[in-house]
């Protein structure tokens, strides 16, 4: 075996970190070698290594080929706890619960669309809210912000933002149940109420790509995606409701600690028993976040079919605008899994990561049921972003999952330090690419060369098992925060 410093390498795609000190199991990074040095520098297989040591924690502590820093949790880390005797960690779902992406078909082709794309970006722009502290188009009250978190994206489609058959389209049906709204702070939903129905900033994005490649002609037929064809993609998440209750939880959390004997390596893994009041308490509020974000998501995209319909003037139903899929990023949830042969009720935490469910699961819609669940993965703004299929594969290795996007190489502040002087949209306009932002701030923290090689992360997953290519995206317009 060659050794990394602390990782050994057991084949071209998987590097093992051994138990040591606290750790209950060894940790698990799918990468290449090309990425291990960076991991290596960030000290990333630490937090991987801090996550083993947390108690109930099954198999393996896990790691996607996006790996970079987080809070606690890498960010692209996979871990799952026994309900029985392990945990659950807000630092293992992150503060934009549920961020997440979806990928919305269309008939119109690039020839067709072409010579609309800029007016296409600039309503887009105009129709959906976005950048910090962005306020959406929609009033809600305190009440039916509470309606929001129990039924998720289900509201949105009931007051008119949608069709009935995106609920089918959407991980667990655009809703988690258990959610409750007691279990949300007042000031969660102050900062709610105000930005339902808006993008936000940072890596959040709008982008109107044309499939430039076809990896699986079967399935891709089964999604609906065919080559030189316009698709939409979204990736927003919970806004500032989703990171207040991921900051307020992790202060009452952190003081529960001690009442139940649970030491960690790093106070930002706080974690209390799943089956606890705390952690009730958390999960309750988390599903209310992760369903305000399904919502957010429905609503933005009713606004990017309305757009086409007025610079087409045709009707989004004329024009095939189907949403494909829906997937959660940041999330924790109660699954069924196979441990050493036998059937395990886990809490899996995925942290910047995909689930990536294979064919015939259960769980998974009749329209997707016979090719295995789409797996939406985004690229940075000035390249590819990619749709996959879940694989049996990756059940078995990493409770269903894979990565989420590129992952970051640069942190933000690296990021404007390099792009001091620089003017990124004209850069991104030479490739082709229309941008509209809200600040030119978040185009240089957001510039393609802040972002591993999406290409790269890609090919680890594929060879590693953990999803199958369908298709491949290329960004023509895109709005950012």
């Amino acid at each position: 075996m060659l050794i990394f410093n602390m990782l050994k390498k057991l084949d071209d795609f998987r590097f093992i970190v051994e138990k040591r000190g606290c750790m209950n199991v060894p940790g698990l990074i799918f990468a290449s070698e090309k990425m291990i040095p960076h991991i290596e520098k960030e000290n990333t297989y630490q937090q991987v290594m801090n996550v083993a040591c947390l108690p109930g924690i099954v198999k393996y502590s896990l790691a996607m080929p996006d790996i970079h820093w987080g809070y606690g949790f890498p960010i692209g880390g996979v871990a799952a706890f026994d309900v029985d005797d392990g945990v659950v960690s807000p630092g293992g779902v992150g503060y934009d619960i549920n961020c997440g992406v979806r990928s919305l078909r269309t008939d119109l082709t690039l020839e067709e669309i072409q010579p609309y794309v800029k007016k296409l970006i600039d309503t887009i722009y105009s129709n959906v809210p976005c950048g910090v502290g962005s306020k959406g188009k929609i009033k809600v009250s305190r009440s039916q912000l509470k309606h929001v978190m129990v039924e998720g994206a289900q509201w949105a489609i009931k007051n008119g933002f949608g069709w009935n058959e995106d609920i089918e389209r959407i991980e667990d049906y655009g809703r988690l149940d258990g959610a409750e709204p007691d279990a949300v702070s007042s000031r969660a939903i102050e900062r709610g109420m105000p930005q339902l129905g808006s993008l936000g900033a940072g890596n959040h994005f709008l982008e109107i790509q044309v499939v430039d490649r076809i990896y699986n002609p079967r399935i891709a037929e089964k999604f609906g995606l065919f080559k030189h064809q316009i698709v939409v993609m979204i990736h927003t998440g919970s806004r500032g409701f989703g990171h207040q209750i991921c900051s307020e939880y992790i202060h009452a959390i952190q003081r529960a600690m001690e009442k139940y004997k649970i030491r960690v390596p790093d106070r930002e893994l706080a974690a209390v028993p799943v089956s606890s009041p705390e952690g009730k308490s958390y999960l309750a509020a988390m599903k209310a976040g992760a369903n305000f974000a399904w919502a957010n998501r429905q609503i933005i995209m009713h606004w990017v079919r309305e757009s086409f319909a007025t610079v087409l003037g045709q009707s989004p139903e004329k024009l095939g605008m189907h949403l494909i899929y829906d997937v959660a990023h940041n999330i924790a949830k109660i699954e069924k899994h196979i441990v050493d042969g036998k059937e395990r009720t886990l809490c899996v935490h995925r942290k910047g990561a995909t689930r990536a469910f294979p064919s015939g699961h259960p769980v998974l819609p009749e329209i997707y049921r016979d090719t295995g669940q789409p797996v939406i993965i985004p690229g940075d703004m000035g390249t590819h972003s990619y749709i996959l299929v879940g694989t049996e594969k990756a059940l078995k290795e990493a409770f269903g999952s894979t990565c989420h996007g590129a992952g970051r190489l640069l942190s933000r502040r690296k990021a404007l330090k390099i792009t001091a002087g620089r003017m990124v949209s004209k850069e991104l306009e030479a490739k082709g690419i229309y941008t509209r932002a809200r600040s030119v701030h978040t185009l240089r923290e957001e510039v393609p060369e802040a972002y591993k090689d999406i290409d790269d992360v890609i090919d680890v997953v594929e060879r590693a098992g953990l999803s199958r290519r369908v298709a491949r995206l290329r960004p023509l317009g895109v709005v950012k925060g």
